[in-house]
């Protein structure tokens, strides 16, 4: 019995981890797909608007 207690952690595992990926891939697109997208948008543009501007390079002559 020592096989089966030594298989069964994979075994859960790979049925949970099956189970993510089914998740994942139904959850993609949709309704929600517009919203998600514009959520990630403002985020970004969130984002690169905080950041400072660069300074441009000194000529050192």
């Amino acid at each position: 019995m020592d096989y089966v207690s030594a298989l069964l952690p994979p075994a859960v595992m790979a049925v949970f981890f099956i189970g993510l990926i089914r998740v994942i891939v139904k959850t993609q697109g949709g309704a929600n797909k517009a919203k998600e997208d514009a959520a990630v948008d403002a985020a970004l543009a969130r984002v690169e608007g905080a950041r400072p501007a660069a300074a441009p390079p000194k000529a050192d002559a």
